[in-house]
Parts: C-alpha cells; sequence; structure tokens
C-alpha cells in the first residue's frame, strides 16, 4: 500500500485543507513549500504557523506529520513578470488569463516535489488545485495534472501519483472538507491562520479571515465561506 505522501503546502486555505485530508489517510505526511518571490510571501510565515498548530491541536495527526521543506525558487520570480511576482495591478491579459497566471510555476513545483519523494521513499503528491472555480490557470487543469504524474513516474521510474482532493469542488465545499475531517477548530484554523490574498494583507481581518477583500482570490475565499454557514444547520 502506498502510506506515504507529500503535500505541496503553502500555508493557504487549500493547501491546508489538502493536507488534513492526507493525514487523515497517510500514515505518514511531509510537506513542501516554495519562496519563488511571490508578492504575497507573508504566506511562507503562514504556513509555519498553521503547521505548529496542527501538531498542538490534532493529536491524533502529529504522530504522522513528518518533515516541511522548504525550496528556494527565487529563480521563477525573476523570470516572471505576473500580478504575483511584480508590484503591478491585477488584471485580465489578451491570452484570456488573468495576470496572477506564473507560467510553469506548478509545472515546476511538481518536478520538484518529485524529486524530494524520490528520495524520501514519498509515493503520492498531494495538490490542492482545483479546476471548479479557479481562474482558468492551465497547470490546474486536471488533464494538465494527469498527463504530468504519467511524466514523472516515467521520468523517476516510480509509481508516484498526483492526488488532488479539491480538484472538482467549489470553495465552499472546500470549507465543508476542513469542517468533516477535523469540526470546527480546523476550520478555524484555516480560516484564522491560513493566506489566500494575492496582495499580502494580513491586516485586515474578516469572517473569512485575513485579506484585503478585494483581489480575485479573496472573493472567491469570502463568497466560499459565506455560502457554507449559509448551508450549516
Amino acid at each position: 500500500m502506498k502510506t506515504r505522501a507529500l503535500v505541496l503546502f503553502s500555508g493557504g486555505q487549500d493547501s491546508t485543507t489538502c493536507l488534513a485530508w492526507a493525514l487523515d489517510r497517510y500514515e505518514h505526511v511531509e510537506t513542501v513549500g516554495f519562496d519563488y518571490g511571490q508578492r504575497h510571501s507573508v504566506e511562507l510565515e503562514c504556513r509555519q504557523k498553521v503547521l505548529s498548530r496542527l501538531r498542538e491541536q490534532f493529536p491524533h495527526w502529529t504522530k504522522r506529520l513528518g518533515q516541511d521543506h522548504l525550496l528556494d525558487l527565487s529563480v521563477l520570480g525573476s523570470i516572471s513578470d505576473t500580478g504575483l511576482t511584480q508590484d503591478k495591478a491585477i488584471e485580465m491579459e489578451k491570452s484570456g488569463l488573468p495576470n496572477t497566471f506564473v507560467p510553469g510555476r506548478n509545472l515546476l513545483f511538481f518536478t520538484l516535489a518529485a524529486a524530494i519523494a524520490y528520495r524520501r521513499d514519498l509515493h503520492s503528491l498531494v495538490g490542492g488545485m482545483c479546476e471548479t472555480d479557479y481562474s482558468g490557470y492551465p497547470d490546474c487543469r486536471d488533464n494538465t495534472l494527469k498527463s504530468l504524474q504519467v511524466t514523472l513516474a516515467l521520468g523517476m521510474d516510480s509509481k508516484l501519483i498526483i492526488d488532488t482532493p479539491l480538484m472538482w469542488i467549489d470553495k465552499s465545499d472546500t470549507w465543508q472538507m476542513a469542517a468533516e475531517l477535523g469540526g470546527a477548530a480546523l476550520v478555524d484554523l484555516v480560516r484564522t491562520e491560513t493566506h489566500t490574498c494575492y496582495l499580502g494583507d494580513r491586516t485586515q481581518s474578516h469572517d473569512w479571515g485575513y485579506g484585503c477583500g478585494q483581489c480575485p482570490a479573496c472573493e472567491l475565499r469570502a463568497k466560499g465561506y459565506r455560502d457554507f454557514v449559509s448551508k450549516r444547520p
């Protein structure tokens, strides 16, 4: 059985929910984050707080939560001219994609994660990519990741699996998944400690968490939270 996983963990809502999902299923789970010169680099601080609170509040997961890895990918930021890596207005481009799309980001993330997994004898790579309420990023699509899984397995000569538990659910269901996995305590952790805002704003507090409240990531998170709350008994 494949019992060891590596979660691509940014410190955001989606990756935190995926981490809980993996901890609920795998005997041993490690995490990897990437410092790529992102405008919202505050997420790198948030990820450590999330890991700490998971260990403190969920003792049944603590023994499963293993080493955390943080990789310097500043080269990605240096070759990217995007709304996530430069101080510029977030807007749509002629391609039909928002300028928050960082070309090659997830492809590079998974490739390096696969290299770590190979060395650490980890069998599954877990990512929070979603094709339901996303921004159209081509490297978040199910077909892209299925193709990448085949490529990585061949290139590593290893039966690596890419798990994307959020692929076909929306943000409301992502909040619901957190509730089902860890109850109110996990929902509160996601709400107060994770970071999603593209602008890196941790000064404004809302019912759904911290953020500017106006960027696409904040709007999506806020709507999902309010839809989640409205469905609760």
